[in-house]
């Protein structure tokens, strides 16, 4: 390949970072939107984060399989394919207004972002010279950063009305209207999301790319069992509790705003998109920060103000609470690629096993998210927020155990 085809082959798999970051953190906006649409409790909305996570851990396997059979270009387009059937079918998942059919729509989706995320980090890894590998991954990373950010703008803009009628003694049929006009808002963001998705998956078919060539022989061989590993196993336990937390944290914000300070969805949809704002810079500071004290060190002080953070935000009354929370993914921001390097340091041929665990242990995201909304129900969202605590104190119990490591190798993650 020339170089003007390797920049644009990497410019395309870069593109796959922003697209799956939209789709993930589009979650944070549909949740307040479809309990308002589709009239749900606290947990019932909260299986939007559980039907994308959960299709996180069942397609890692098939997808691994899928990429091995038929390599990793082939894999990508059938997971931008999924990814685009998934947003096409938010159209009639609207128009009938059936939150299961949503959810089926959020897991096909999901599934696609999965097989994504599964062939993304080798392929950029080896589109160019083996001496550029990291700095094209943590490029590619950025854009998933950018995603993060711009989502519960864009959702807030094009998506939520700033409306809640719900409670407002409407007749069956102007409730009825209401509600359905609230479903239909749904329908053109994801329509777009499905043909940029498509398209993209057009010009990847069509564009040349490189054969990746790994060699797998030692991965085959002894050493004993994964499960024997412990610190291997405290570490999916810590992605367990990460990623349910971010999931809880984020999902729930614009719920927890409205609660606790009396503010509009869209308001904290712009809040929303600050505090992931946050996120970015605080995996760029983190990194930085990362030159002068541990890895292992930083995570224990991190894991220590967002539990201080969430204290405050029950403690604390109106915007107050609010701006609290805001500080969180801020703290968050290095959590996973620490865990994860901590995780796989020192399996040797059993880092490839080690690492499908880990990515396994993002099923987080889909038990977490149930836990606070149904704490949320039995007694409010305030008290919803204390669930968040218990993982990070399980990261910070988790560090602890790491706390002899000083260098670690970071890499690429949520």
């Amino acid at each position: 390949m020339t170089k003007k085809n390797y920049l644009f082959a990497i410019a395309l798999i870069t593109s796959l970072f922003f697209l799956w970051g939209i789709a993930l953190n589009l979650n944070s906006i549909l949740v307040p939107h479809l309990k308002k649409a589709c009239e749900l409790t606290d947990l019932q909305s909260a299986f939007v984060d559980s039907a994308f996570y959960l299709a996180y851990f069942v397609i890692a396997i098939p997808a691994g399989l899928f990429m091995h059979k038929f390599g990793y270009k082939k894999g990508i387009v059938f997971g931008l394919i999924l990814f685009a059937t998934g947003a096409f079918l938010f159209y009639p998942a609207a128009e009938t207004r059936t939150y299961a059919f949503f959810l089926f729509a959020l897991f096909i989706m999901a599934s696609g972002c999965g097989t994504l995320e599964t062939a993304a980090n080798p392929y950029i890894n080896n589109l160019g010279e083996p001496e550029g590998a990291t700095q094209r991954i943590n490029f590619a990373q950025s854009f998933n950063g950018l995603a993060a950010t711009l989502a519960p703008f864009l959702g807030g803009i094009f998506i939520l009305s700033g409306k809640d009628m719900t409670n407002a003694h409407l007749s069956p049929h102007d409730l009825g209207v209401y509600l359905q006009g609230e479903s239909n808002a749904v329908k053109i963001p994801y329509i777009i999301i499905g043909l940029v998705v498509l398209s993209v998956a057009i010009l990847i078919w069509k564009t040349e790319l490189p054969d990746i060539k790994e060699h797998t022989a030692a991965d085959d061989k002894g050493g004993g069992s994964i499960f024997k590993e412990r610190n291997l196993m405290l570490g999916v336990g810590g992605i367990f509790f990460y990623v349910g937390a971010q999931a809880g944290v984020t999902s729930f914000f614009i719920r927890f705003s409205k609660f606790a300070g009396a503010i509009g969805e869209k308001d904290a949809a712009g809040l929303l998109g600050l505090a992931m704002l946050g996120f970015m810079i605080g995996r760029f500071f983190g990194t930085f920060l990362m030159r002068f004290i541990s890895p292992v060190k930083i995570l224990i002080a991190y894991s220590v103000v967002n539990c201080l953070l969430l204290m405050l935000a029950f403690t604390l009354r109106g915007n107050l609470a609010v701006y609290a929370i805001m500080g969180v993914p801020f703290f968050m921001s290095i959590m996973f690629p620490t865990i994860f390097s901590l995780s796989i340091r020192g399996l040797g041929e059993k880092t490839k096993k080690g690492s499908s665990l880990l990515i396994m242990g993002i099923v987080g995201g889909a038990v977490i998210p149930l836990l606070l909304g149904r704490v949320s129900d039995a007694t409010n969202i305030r008290v919803a927020y204390l669930v968040p605590i218990i993982c990070f104190a399980y990261i910070l119990y988790f560090a602890f155990t790491n706390i002899r490591v000083k260098n670690i190798e970071q890499v690429a993650g949520h």
